[in-house]
């Protein structure tokens, strides 16, 4: 496990990022990780369960999961979070496949 944090470490654009998560991870993986941090966007700004329903078509379970982890997880959704709305990273907008 170590190993693989500290290969997340080295990557230094989000092409590397999508390459290694391609590597990794299934297509289906992966937009299931990339619901979960959306849904996790939605709960940090204060967003309903409906809506986060309607707009990510997330089950109510996977919400309730990440409302969890968001509350009492290991803080790791509000880290990334907080620093991409800093500015401190972007996510991967148009061209994404997945």
């Amino acid at each position: 496990m170590e190993r693989l944090l500290r290969a997340f470490l080295t990557l230094e654009s989000e092409d590397e990022a999508y390459a290694l998560l391609l590597d990794l991870c299934t297509v289906r993986e992966i937009r299931e990780m990339s619901q979960r941090f959306e849904v996790a966007g939605m709960l940090a700004a204060g967003e309903q369960y409906l809506k986060i329903q309607e707009s990510t078509g997330a089950s109510a379970t996977t919400i309730s999961r990440v409302s969890k982890a968001l509350n009492f997880g290991a803080d790791g959704y509000r880290e990334v979070l907080g620093k991409l709305d800093a500015g401190e990273g972007a996510g991967r907008q148009s061209g994404d496949p997945v």
